[in-house]
Parts: C-alpha cells; structure tokens; sequence
C-alpha cells in the first residue's frame, strides 16, 4: 500500500533489495501503476527504496511521468545493472526515449526526482558497442530532478539525458562510465546532455557534479539536430571534471555559462567548446569564468570552429601538456556564415583577465582564423616548459611501472618533457605512452584510456627496453598568431617569463603561416621573455602598435 503523503514503499510492492532477485520486473510493474494514478488525477507520486542492492536484469524500465525514484543515499540503496540473460541488450535503470517511446515536447515526463541512490552498470555487456547502455536515459523531461546521484562503469553514459526543460542536475558523481566507448564513438560521458529539442530556451542548471575517468566527456552538452536553433539558458557551475577524455565541452549552446569549476588532468583538454558532436554544430556566445583549468595532457581550452563570442575570463589556465589556450580547424563540422574577408573565422573572441602559466608550449595559440578578437590584460608567464631536448636510452639503468619510466643514468630537466609522447621499443613492438611530468631521473605517464590505471594496454615494458623522446619546438610563445588575425586587440597583458633558465622565449610571435592585420597592440608589457619580446616571421599590417614596454613594432 502507498502512504497518505503519495510515497510508495519498493518492498511493499515485490522489490527485495537482497541481490539476487531480478527486481526489473517488479519495478516496471511498480511504475506502471504509480504512473497511471499519476496521470488519474494529476498529482506526482514517490516510489521509494530503502537500504539494499536491486538487482536490474535483462531489461531496462520505461518511465512515466510524475513518478519519482528516491533511494536511502549512494551505498545504501544500489541499483546494479546487467544483461547476462539478453545478451546484447541496453539495461538503463530508467530510459524514455523518442525513438523507442515516441517522446516528445508533446509527449514529455514532468515532475519526476531521481535522487538518493547509486547505480552500478559493470555487469552490462555491449558488444557492439550500445549507445542505450546508460545509466539513465531520458529524453523530453519537463521539471525535472537528478540529485545525489552515484553513477559508475556504465557501458555508454552514466546520466544520458536529453532536453531537460526547468530541470536542475544537482550532486551527481559520475566514475568510469562510458567504459566500453573507444573515445571517439557517441555517449560515453559521464553525464551528458543532448540539447535543442525544446527550442530555443532549454532552462537547466548543472551544479556541483563531480565527472571521473569518463571515456569520452566527463559533463557535455550536445546539440541533436543541425536544423535546431542552439539553445540558451544553460549553467555548469560548481563542477569537477577530472581523467575524461574532455573535461567540459560545448557542442552546440548559445550562451553557455560556465562557472567555478575545476578541469584536470583530462587526456584531449579540459574545457572544449567546437563542432565535435553528433550534428558538427559548435557552441557559441559561451562564457567560461573563474575555473581552474590544469594539467590536462593536452590542451587547457580548445575552440575549433564556432562561430564565436566566446568569453573565457578570470580562470586559471595552467600545467597543461600543449597549449594553454587554442583555437584550430575541426574538421568535419559544419561551416558557418562568416563576418569577414576569411573564410569560418570565429569572431569577437574574448580572453579577459586569465592568469596562464607553466604550460608545455604556447600560453595562446592561433590556428584558424580569427576576427575582431580581444585578449585583455592576462598574465601570460612562463610558458614553453617543454624545452628539453630529444633523449634515448636503454639497458640497466631503465625500468618501467604502470605510471612511470625511470632511466637512473639520466639527467633531464626536470619538466623539460611535459606533454610529449615517450616511444618504448622498436618496430612493430614500440608502444608509447605521454608524459605528464619529469624530475631528473623519471617520467610521470598518463593513463593510456580515462579510468585506465596504467599508462599501457597491456603490461609495463620489460626493464632495459630501449626508448626515445622527441625534441623541443625552437619557439614556444606566450601568443601565437599561426593563422590570419583580423582586427585583433592585445591590450594591458603582461607576457614575461620569470625561470632561469627561461622557457618561454617570446611573448608575441607572428609565424609564417600567420598574420596580423589592422590590429591594435598596445599598452602590453614583454620584458622579460628568454629570447625576445616579439618575433615576426610575417609582418604586421596596419593597425596600431604603441606604448608596449620591451617592443615596438618592426620598420
């Protein structure tokens, strides 16, 4: 019997919580009924599941509105997740899904909870590879509440859920899910949001999550259709994204908020706004503020292809394994409308107020066209720390571990290697592995997968085995302009290397493949890098050039 208050005891309704009865069919026939008394009289109802381990098999439970799922809290009440009896088949807790259930702004959930309770999704098999094997799955979801959750080693996403209209993701812990994703298949995130399918205002709130060892995104938001109008009114706030693929990413919002969060140590960078998803759409207009961004393996901010007016201010941007901040050409995304004489240059760009240091090579890079940006007064310091040169060696002195290699007759420079790619072996048995740090005699290595607890697919190379690492590039800049820079603005930065020896040789370098035209540098302060102010193997044209301490534009 449900009490008075509309909240429905699982084990007053054939759930055990012991573990080893199949408690799927009892909660699919649980939410049935609570979900047509729901939809009776209008009113949400609870389904609540005290302290035990529910054991979810062979099939996954379609959710009806107004029914909410409360646990006892993670650890107390567990949901474990397998389809050893239906090989092959998807198991989410709970899906809704256009597709399967023809859901819909029109045919939506509303008014549902889901809170309180972890689910373990290891015992899911998908081979292939299953989109559908999340933790949740939910499309078209109107006032919605995801808090306190637990999620882990789902096969695809952990929280996979799209369209979430006045919906708050609140407290969600999401470790290792998108396990059996290569990296580059869709899902795989720890909690990821396909967005657009309400229109153009989507009101979620993702605060305080904390995303882990992801196999592709720790938290994303992903437009669903090309032809959609990207969405606005949506917050990350508060969160950890740490060991994914991609910390945070932006694949297809408008005004995307981002805010207060952290984004270490993920393998491609820790905050990612472009084209990558499904539709090739990028995000746009985002703002990205006081967030720690450190020691990802690649890059700390990577912007491929928006259309721009994106602002990145106030954050820390630091440690990272190639560059601080990049913007590059994504291939295959979609092409966008262009305010300028160059072709999909992203437009009026802004970098306000950052402090990035100490990462591997260039603070700032430019690797695709740009127009009216602004980069304003940041701290651009003591970047290029991958300044060693190459090194090889072998024999008695080299061992290998999971995580480390260690060559005793070495003498690096102690972070001269960070970011680049260590080479063990010869031939067809060469296997490689990157280094995320290096004292005199070691090198730190980064799991080779996120969630990986080793830096190999298979056992560490045999001690003695013979290995190489690349050299360092000649120029390692605090910006660099590699692509056409149009109406470009650096004003008020202060670009100086502090170390001795120094690592970041110049402040502002002009490749032969960039170009800076019409643009205004002024009021900037260079002295201080280990080479020289400024380098240009491509001239300035036009613009303004005035009042920079330690350089002055070329005759």
């Amino acid at each position: 019997m449900n009490g008075p208050d509309g909240v429905y005891n699982a084990r007053d309704h054939g759930l055990t919580g012991d573990g080893v009865t199949n408690d799927q069919p009892a909660l699919a026939a649980l939410v049935d009924r609570v979900g047509a008394a729901c939809a009776a009289d209008g009113r949400a109802r609870t389904v609540y599941c005290p302290p035990g381990v529910y054991s979810i098999r062979d099939a996954g439970t379609v959710w009806r509105s107004g029914v909410s799922l409360i646990g006892a809290g993670a650890g107390a009440t567990r949901f474990t997740l397998s389809n050893a009896g239906n090989p092959g088949t998807a198991v989410p807790l709970a899906f809704f899904t256009a597709l399967q259930h023809g859901a819909g702004p029109g045919h939506h959930i509303a008014d549902c909870t889901f809170a309180d309770f972890e689910i373990d999704g290891s015992g899911v098999s998908a081979d292939p590879y299953d989109v559908l094997a999340k933790g949740l799955g939910l499309q078209y979801v109107l006032r919605g509440r995801f808090r306190d959750l637990y999620i882990h080693d789902t096969a695809a996403s952990g929280l996979g859920c799209d369209f979430l209209q006045d919906t708050v993701v609140q407290g969600v812990i999401a470790l290792r899910c998108g396990r059996l994703d290569t990296g580059t298949q869709i899902g795989g995130a720890g909690l990821g949001i396909g967005i657009g399918g309400w229109g153009g205002v989507e009101r979620l709130t993702i605060s305080g999550c904390t995303a882990v060892g992801n196999g592709t995104n720790g938290i994303f938001l992903e437009l669903q259709d090309a032809k959609w109008t990207p969405p606005r009114g949506i917050r990350i706030t508060n969160c950890h994204a740490e060991d994914n693929r991609y910390g945070i990413s932006d694949w297809g919002a408008e005004g995307l908020v981002v805010s207060a969060c952290v984004m270490i140590g993920n393998h491609e960078a820790g905050f990612d706004v472009s084209g990558l998803g499904t539709t090739g759409v990028p995000g746009r207009g985002g703002i990205v503020t006081g967030c720690v961004i450190d020691a990802n393996v690649r890059d700390g901010v990577s912007v491929g292809n928006t259309p721009g007016r994106y602002t990145v201010t106030g954050n820390r941007i630091s440690r990272n394994g190639r560059y601080g901040y990049r913007e590059y050409d994504t291939p295959g995304t979609s092409a966008f409308a262009a305010v300028s004489t160059a072709s999909a240059a992203s437009v009026a760009m802004v970098l306000d107020g950052n402090d990035i240091w100490g990462n591997a090579l260039d603070g700032i890079r430019t690797d695709s066209p740009v127009v009216d940006a602004t980069v304003l007064g940041n701290r651009i310091r003591d970047n290029g720390a991958r300044r060693a040169p190459a090194a090889e060696g072998g024999g008695p002195s080299v061992t290998y571990t999971a995580t480390a290699m260690t060559d005793t007759s070495a003498r690096w420079e102690p972070g001269g290697h960070l970011g680049k790619t260590l080479t063990a072996g010869d031939g067809a048995a060469a296997v490689t592995a990157v280094v995320t740090g290096n004292t005199a005699t070691g090198l730190t290595l980064a799991p080779w997968r996120p969630g990986a607890a080793s830096a190999w697919r298979g056992e560490p190379p045999a001690p003695g085995t013979p290995y190489r690492l690349p050299g360092s590039p000649e120029v390692r800049a605090g910006i660099t302009l590699n692509a056409e820079a149009r109406d470009y603005t650096v004003r008020a930065n202060r670009i100086w290397d502090s170390g001795r020896p120094g690592t970041q040789t110049h402040g502002l370098w002009i490749t032969g493949s960039g170009g800076c035209v019409s643009g205004r540098v002024v009021d900037n302060d260079l002295e201080g890098n280990a080479v020289a102010a400024v380098r240009f193997d491509t001239g300035p044209e036009g613009g303004e050039w005035a009042r920079n301490r330690d350089a002055s534009r070329p005759a």
